[in-house]
């Protein structure tokens, strides 16, 4: 079983990385994939740069070069739900592309054209391991439901209440969706699961440095336990 593992930023993997028995580092595409076993289990630990291109080559590689059974995906996102608020988990059970629009040819906002799916969906069992990694979460909430990916930093209040009236969102970022869209093709079991950072729609937010210890805390925390439960 080989777990890859990509990351939004280097800082939520670097605790990560020191726990890696490290056996082999590659460079391909500008990215540093770290091979090696992390509770005797193989682990490909990766951070794939920001934007839905970024994710979505970083994700070929696991599957082409790695062999990857299963991607777990973590990193920050903006709260779109009003009962999210920052420090909360929000784990994907399906993503979708807000950013793609063919509703001129009578596509939903969101449908990438001529496919089968309109949403990725995340594995079952690996959303149920990720409920689980976040048991003992004390502090703050987490929530499961549908997380919408863009290239765009949404920062406009009427947009992100936009993505909740148009996809029933609960949060927003830059890279799942494509990591999903990828792995969906390549019929590799994914998860997305994202620290929310502010939430505009309720008026939430928080300063960066003082959430960065407590995403790289999280991020941590979630990663070695699905490690040891998969």
């Amino acid at each position: 079983m080989n777990i890859g593992i990509i990351g939004a930023m280097d800082e939520e993997l670097e605790l990560l990385l020191k726990k890696i028995e490290l056996e082999k580092t590659e460079d391909k595409a500008g990215m540093i994939f770290n091979f090696g076993k992390i509770n005797n289990k193989n682990v490909v630990i990766v951070r794939c740069g920001i934007g839905k291109v970024n994710a979505s080559i970083c994700t070929q590689i696991l599957a082409d070069d790695f062999k990857v059974d299963c991607v777990i995906n973590v990193g920050v996102a903006g709260g779109i739900g009003k009962n999210v608020y920052p420090g909360d988990i929000v784990i994907a059970n399906n993503l979708v592309e807000h950013d793609m629009d063919t509703t001129a040819f009578g596509d939903k906002h969101g449908q990438v054209p001529r496919m089968d799916t309109f949403d990725f969906k995340c594995d079952k069992a690996l959303v149920e391991k990720a409920k689980e990694a976040c048991k003992n979460f004390k502090d703050y909430n987490v929530f499961v439901g549908r997380i919408v990916s863009g290239d765009q930093f949404i920062a406009d209040v009427d947009k992100i209440r936009w993505l909740e009236k148009e996809f029933g969102a609960m949060a927003c970022e830059m890279e799942g969706g494509s990591i999903a869209h990828t792995a969906y093709l390549n019929k590799i079991p994914f998860v997305v699961i994202r620290s929310i950072s502010d939430n505009a729609n309720n008026g939430a937010s928080m300063d960066y440095e003082k959430f960065k210890p407590i995403a790289i805390k999280s991020s941590t925390v979630i990663l070695e336990n699905m490690i040891n439960l998969i």
